[in-house]
């Protein structure tokens, strides 16, 4: 497996224009938490206890992710259990409503990372490369890390291996003036 900084850096090639990212850190876990939520009426006994293929799907995600970076991976993890837990809320809820949550959130979330892209001017990381559904979400958690002052030594490695972050492609067209 590449490490976490080459995951993200293939990631980041992708997602350089600010509102593009800005938009994926709506989108991803609108994307993220709809797959929970449809993924919690399915469910299987493990002795006891039951459980959805939305914990098993989260827990094998957060595997993936602990790989990668412990404290990412502990952060994604909490998440993960989080929009477990809310999908579970809403799947039982009406049939009407965990399945008009569940695809309503996943539509608005691609629709979200859709215009993200054509700001971009490129199309999604995903498509070359599916790892890049398991890495999206990580990029998110790590945007806000980096944010936050947080994991800097990865997002010097990840801009000098993509380079800079834009506020935005200029899309006007010079003055006729």
């Amino acid at each position: 497996m590449k490490p976490l900084a080459d995951q993200l850096a293939n990631y980041a090639a992708y997602h350089r224009d600010g509102r593009n990212i800005a938009l994926h850190l709506i989108g991803i876990p609108l994307i993220v938490l709809a797959v929970e939520i449809l993924l919690s009426r399915t469910s299987c006994s493990i002795g006891s206890f039951s459980v959805t293929a939305a914990v098993i799907a989260s827990a094998l995600a957060a595997l993936f992710y602990f790989r990668l970076d412990l404290r990412l991976g502990l952060a994604m993890a909490v998440l993960l259990a989080l929009g477990a837990w809310a999908g579970r809320f809403v799947a039982n809820q009406s049939h009407a409503l965990w399945l008009g949550a569940g695809i309503g959130l996943f539509v608005l979330g691609w629709a979200f990372q859709f215009v993200g892209h054509f700001y971009e001017g490129r199309k999604p990381a995903f498509l070359d490369d599916l790892a890049g559904l398991l890495i999206g979400p990580l990029f998110v958690v790590a945007e806000i890390a980096f944010a936050l002052g947080l994991r800097t030594d990865v997002e010097r490695t990840i801009t000098a291996a993509v380079g800079p972050k834009k506020k935005g492609r200029d899309r006007s067209r010079p003055s006729s003036l």
